[in-house]
This record gives C-alpha cells, sequence and structure tokens, in this order.
C-alpha cells in the first residue's frame, strides 16, 4: 500500500483539532508514530501510520471528509508530478460532473469493474474542447475509481468548483513555493484600473490563475489567456477556470524564453512576475525585438517582463504589474524608465501599504503602462500615487486618483499625501526616480487647535461609554447541552446555508449594494457594487433581516447580522438564516466567532480559510440562546467601539505630533514653569 508524509498541521486538520492538540498527543502518548522525516522543528510524519493512531484512539470518527479525501488522494500519489496528475484526474472528473451529472448518476450505479472502462472516455471527452497544454495525464489514475467517488461525494457537499477549488488550495499550500498567491484586494485594484471595456485579458505569469478569475467578476464574457512556467500550476489553473466557465487558454513556459502567444495581443496585460531574477534570459535574449524601450539589464528582470506585457497590448491597450519599490529607482534601470516617460508608455506609479501582499517585507507597487497609439500625441503628466495611509482602503484611493486622471491627463491633480499628477519633464533627470512619496505634496499643516480638541473631547466620551458598556458574568453551572454541528443544523432544518461562487451575475441589477468580506469584518453595511456580486445556482444571493454571514477568506473570525433588506451576499461568504423560533441569529453569530471555533479555521499564507460547516453550536433552550445572544450582540458593540476609538486615539496622536514637527502646537505649560 502507497503512504504519503504529513505535517504536524496536516494531522490537525485531519483530526479536526488544533495544533496544540497534537502536540500534547506527542508528549502525552508514547506509542505516537514517530517522524520518518521533516526537521526537529518541522517533522513529518507517515499518512498510514497517523491514521491508524488516529483510528485507534477514535479521534478519526468526526475527522471531515475533505481532510480525509485530500489525505487519500496524497497517498495514491508516490511523487509530486503523480500527485498533480491524481489532482488534475480530480479536476477533469468535476469538469465532467459539471457538464454532464445525470451522466455520471447513470455510470455509477455500475460495478467498479464498469466504471474503471467507461470512466477514462466519459472524462476525457468533457475536457476534449480545453485549449492549451494537456489537462489529463497520458493514462488515467489506476485508482479512478476511488477518486472519482471521494470527489463526488465532497462536490454534492459543495459544488463541484468549491471541491475543486479546496483541492487545488491544498496543493498550493502544500508547495507554496511553487507559486505566489495574489491577494484580492490587489486583484481587485487591477479591475478597478482596467475598468469595464476589456475583452481580451493576458497575464504571462498567470501561477494559480487570481488575476485571470478576477477579470471574471466584472460580469461580461472575456478571453483570458495565461501561461506560467510550471505545467503543473498551468494545469490546474486551466481545470479551475473551466469550473468557473471561463473562455479560457492557459499554456505552459517560461514567457520571456518561449512565448506560447506570439503577435497576440490584448486589451489588458497583467502580471505578477518574480522579482530579481538573475537568469532571466539575458544572454539568449539580446536582440529580441521586445526590448523596443532598451536592452533591459541583466539585474533588471522586472523592466524585461515591463516591455514583454506592453508588447502584448493592442494600441492603446494597459499593462499592469506588481514591482518592487527599487524598480522605481536603480541606477541600472533609469535609461529605460526615461523612455518608458518619454513615449508616454508609464501612466502611474501606486504605491501599495504594508502587508497589502502578504510576506513581503516592503510595500510593493503597482505601475500602470498604457502601449502608446501611432502618431498619438505623447501626454506630459504621469500619475504617483501613495496608499501606505489607507489601509484596507486602499483601491477605492488608488481607483478614485485614477479615474480623475484619466478623465483629464492634462489637468492639475494634487491631493497632498495621496496623489499627484507630476509633469513628466520634471522626472527626466539623472536619476528619474520614479518613487511616488518623492513626488506626492506633503500633507497640509496640522489643523487648527478646535480639531484637536473636538477629537480629544470625542475619545473621551467614548471611551466613558464603553467603560459601562463592560457586561458583568458569573461562573456558570455545568450542565448538559448539546453541541452539533452547523451542517447538522441545517439537516435538522433549524438553518439554511448559502454560498456565492467565484463567478459574477451578469443579470442583477448594477445598483444593488453588495455585501463583501471587508464588509463583515469590518462590521459596516455592504459597500460592494457589481464586481463583488457572486451566484448560488444561477441566481444572486438576496441577504434577509436575521440573516447571518460569515466570511471564509478572514485574518480574524468575523460574523455579522443583516438588519436591512435588499442587499446581495459577496464572494468568499457564507449566509447562515436560521429559524428565529428554534435558534437566535445573535447567539449563533456570537458563537461562531469566539476561540472554540478556531480549529476550524485553515491557516494559509495570507489569513485563514473558514469551513464553517465543521463549526460546532452548543444548543440550549431558546431562552438562554435568546439571554446569551443578547450579551453577544453588546460585545459586538464593544468591538466595535473599540476600533472606532483606536481610530480616533490614532488620528489625534498623528495630528498633535505633526503639530509639534511643524510649529503649529506645543505642550501646555504647567503653573510655575
Amino acid at each position: 500500500m502507497q503512504d504519503a508524509t504529513v505535517t504536524a498541521a496536516d494531522i490537525a486538520r485531519l483530526a479536526g483539532v488544533g495544533r496544540a492538540a497534537v502536540s500534547n498527543w506527542r508528549k502525552r502518548h508514547d506509542d505516537f508514530p514517530q517522524p520518518v522525516g521533516g526537521t526537529a522543528t518541522s517533522p513529518s510524519f507517515s499518512l498510514l501510520e497517523v491514521q491508524a493512531w488516529l483510528r485507534a484512539q477514535g479521534k478519526l470518527a468526526g475527522a471531515p471528509a475533505d481532510e480525509q479525501l485530500w489525505q487519500e488522494l496524497r497517498r495514491l500519489a508516490d511523487s509530486t508530478d503523480e500527485l498533480v496528475d491524481v489532482l488534475m484526474f480530480a479536476g477533469a472528473f468535476l469538469l465532467y460532473l459539471h457538464r454532464d451529472r445525470r451522466g455520471w448518476r447513470k455510470l455509477s450505479r455500475g460495478t467498479d469493474e464498469e466504471i474503471a472502462a467507461a470512466l477514462p472516455k466519459a472524462v476525457r471527452a468533457a475536457v476534449a474542447d480545453l485549449p492549451g497544454e494537456r489537462v489529463l495525464p497520458a493514462e488515467p489514475p489506476s485508482s479512478c475509481v476511488t477518486v472519482a467517488k471521494g470527489v463526488a461525494a465532497l462536490a454534492r457537499e459543495r459544488g463541484e468548483q468549491q471541491a475543486f477549488e479546496f483541492l487545488r488550495e491544498r496543493y498550493l499550500d502544500l508547495h507554496k513555493r511553487r507559486t505566489q498567491e495574489t491577494p484580492p484586494q490587489v486583484v481587485r485594484l487591477v479591475a478597478e484600473l482596467a475598468g469595464p471595456r476589456i475583452e481580451t485579458v493576458l497575464d504571462p505569469t498567470c501561477g494559480s490563475g487570481a488575476f485571470l478569475a478576477g477579470m471574471l467578476a466584472k460580469g461580461t464574457r472575456r478571453r483570458l489567456l495565461g501561461q506560467d512556467v510550471d505545467e503543473a500550476v498551468a494545469r490546474l489553473t486551466a481545470i479551475w477556470l473551466a469550473l468557473l466557465d471561463a473562455d479560457a487558454d492557459i499554456r505552459s513556459g517560461d514567457s520571456l524564453r518561449r512565448d506560447a502567444f506570439p503577435g497576440e495581443q490584448a486589451d489588458l496585460v497583467v502580471a505578477n512576475p518574480q522579482f530579481n531574477d538573475r537568469n532571466w534570459g539575458y544572454d539568449e535574449l539580446t536582440t529580441d525585438p521586445r526590448w523596443e524601450y532598451g536592452l533591459p539589464p541583466r539585474t533588471e528582470s522586472e523592466l524585461a517582463w515591463v516591455q514583454h506585457c506592453l508588447a502584448h497590448c493592442r494600441p492603446g491597450g494597459l499593462a499592469v504589474l506588481l514591482m518592487p519599490p527599487a524598480a522605481a529607482s536603480r541606477r541600472a534601470g533609469r535609461r529605460i524608465r526615461a523612455n518608458l516617460l518619454r513615449r508616454g508608455a508609464l501612466r502611474a506609479v501606486i504605491t501599495l501599504p504594508l502587508g497589502a501582499v502578504p510576506n513581503t517585507a516592503v510595500p510593493l507597487t503597482v505601475w500602470v503602462l498604457r502601449r502608446p497609439v501611432p502618431d498619438e500625441r505623447p501626454p506630459s503628466q504621469v500619475l504617483m500615487v501613495d496608499t501606505s495611509r489607507s489601509g484596507e482602503g486602499f483601491v477605492e484611493t488608488a481607483g478614485r486618483l485614477w479615474r480623475r486622471f484619466t478623465d483629464d491627463p492634462e489637468a492639475d491633480l494634487d491631493e497632498p499625501g495621496e496623489g499627484r499628477a507630476v509633469r513628466i519633464i520634471d522626472l527626466l533627470d539623472d536619476e528619474v526616480d520614479l518613487t511616488p512619496a518623492r513626488h506626492i505634496s506633503r500633507p497640509t499643516a496640522a489643523p487648527a487647535i478646535d480639531r484637536v480638541v473636538k477629537l480629544r473631547e470625542e475619545l473621551v466620551r467614548l471611551l466613558d461609554e464603553l467603560a459601562g458598556m463592560v457586561p458583568p458574568v458569573e461562573p456558570a453551572q455545568p450542565g448538559s447541552v448539546s453541541v452539533v454541528t452547523v451542517a447538522d443544523l441545517a439537516r435538522l432544518n433549524l438553518l439554511e446555508i448559502r454560498q456565492a461562487s467565484g463567478r459574477p451575475s451578469p443579470e442583477a441589477a448594477a445598483d444593488r449594494p453588495v455585501l463583501t468580506a471587508d464588509d463583515v469584518v469590518a462590521g459596516r453595511p455592504p459597500t460592494g457594487g457589481p464586481d463583488d456580486q457572486g451566484l448560488s445556482g444561477d441566481q444572486p444571493v438576496e441577504l434577509r433581516p436575521g440573516d447571518v454571514v460569515v466570511s471564509t477568506l478572514l485574518r480574524e473570525a468575523a460574523a455579522t447580522i443583516v438588519t436591512e433588506p435588499g442587499a446581495l451576499l459577496g464572494r468568499h461568504l457564507v449566509l447562515l438564516r436560521p429559524d428565529p423560533a428554534r435558534l437566535d441569529p445573535d447567539y449563533l453569530a456570537g458563537v461562531l466567532c469566539t476561540s472554540a471555533n478556531l480549529r476550524h479555521h485553515t491557516s494559509m499564507s495570507s489569513g485563514y480559510r473558514l469551513d464553517v460547516r465543521r463549526a460546532e453550536i452548543p444548543l440550549p433552550s431558546l431562552e438562554e440562546q435568546r439571554r446569551q445572544g443578547a450579551l453577544f450582540r453588546r460585545l459586538r458593540q464593544i468591538v466595535a467601539g473599540l476600533r472606532r476609538a483606536g481610530d480616533l486615539g490614532a488620528e489625534l496622536a498623528r495630528l498633535i505630533g505633526d503639530g509639534l514637527a511643524e510649529g503649529t502646537l506645543r505642550p501646555v505649560s504647567a503653573p510655575g514653569d
């Protein structure tokens, strides 16, 4: 029997517990499996030995079905390449299921031998229309029936798209170094910059497809082209986009050395390339016609990607790239930067807040370029934006300034501390430094003392209110209260579960507000628009008062209760609609956010993913639920008040500090000084 290795995090997910529990098992149980690899700080264990031990201890009874399936797929593969083949067959099978559910129901009634004989042909037919690289292994896995049945069971619970997204994310998490994931907020910024009039999108470094999938959120039919140097990741992305019903052509290969789309011109080219790559092809590509703005130095791989993207833009088309901040000022690239400015190709440089892209030690920048139209007069200005103070609102800040700039590129635009339209001639000096902070006007001097006094009074009043809101509590008497999962609550008809997929609704009214994941975390009313919509089946999910909405992608546990009707459910959200005569919404939302349910949050590179169906809810009487629900509601108000107090305090400290530094404020003298 084949085996695989698992980490402590894998074991925790498999058993549905936290990492601390696995650590305790290793210390307390002498018969816990010994490490078979890894390091002292990150050991790996035999999957078969771990499963046998968990089964003997009775700790597999409540193991999540998705984690069991994932570990079973890993066990079926001898190597990373075989795991890719298994996952690709699983994805192709899900596409077959997505397109011919009736055919699978009929086929699944046969024996395993009959299924094994007919299934590969049916699956191949389902993916025959996919362009580009092969999306199936040359031979289907010997365990294709086991894979199909396990994946079909997961699809019944989650749907085909969500099932494959789970498997794909598990693979990418297992091989983090193979690709970097572009955060959703950055994808949303690129969509905002691109605007609606986009028909063809090319991503020459598509990775797991975040940029391309994000372009689907605009609600129009678009042709998506993608290439990635990692064949396995490219194949996974091809299947994922097919499950999203996208018109996509995904290929593998090194885009700089072996361009898969020669001569192709797109309305929008996006890229999140590898930075500081000294092996990008300098020696082989010295005379390449793409270097219209100058041969990129060996140390300037980012400027090679900039010109590759511009070469694939139609005249007037946009190229948007994530760039390291050093690319704006390194001496080696100043000649190319100057040529980009003189020709009018570079249109904006946007500094992102630190942390907008996880696992980066510096704030990255976004370069917006436009391929010049022949005989067009070059522009005289370029937009510089610094969103480092905008926090999570950086998309709105950059989008607003970009719209102002594109409405009239020659007009005066100067918003101190945020953005400025800079004359290109002023940038063409010996350094050609394109760092936005060097060219944006400083904020105005600290406001008058009355502004400081007003903020201070508001902060003191709010803190006094919060002190009186802390509820008194007392020890509870031990009792026997049944604990059930959210999935069980749904089966008992105590609540309904609805979830929006990653695909937008083209039919939904453009003026309907959309509740986003950021809204849920911030505890605010819906702020999203059509681009943030998702579908459940063929219709958008409309929110009703009393609905509990939980974010599945988050940095912290967060749930909100809908108070106003009419808004739509956004992507990456789960809606729980409780029966108020049997389950109190405030109580449900409160328990979902408690530490007891943290074990159902799966760690990712940029936050956590919540499987809300596995969350456990104690079920006291309805009267007790309502008593506790009122307390949970007050706790949410306290948290919201503390957030507001934190914002006020930070603003007050900044204003006083600015005033002291600029001489507009001074400390109050004590009597006798």
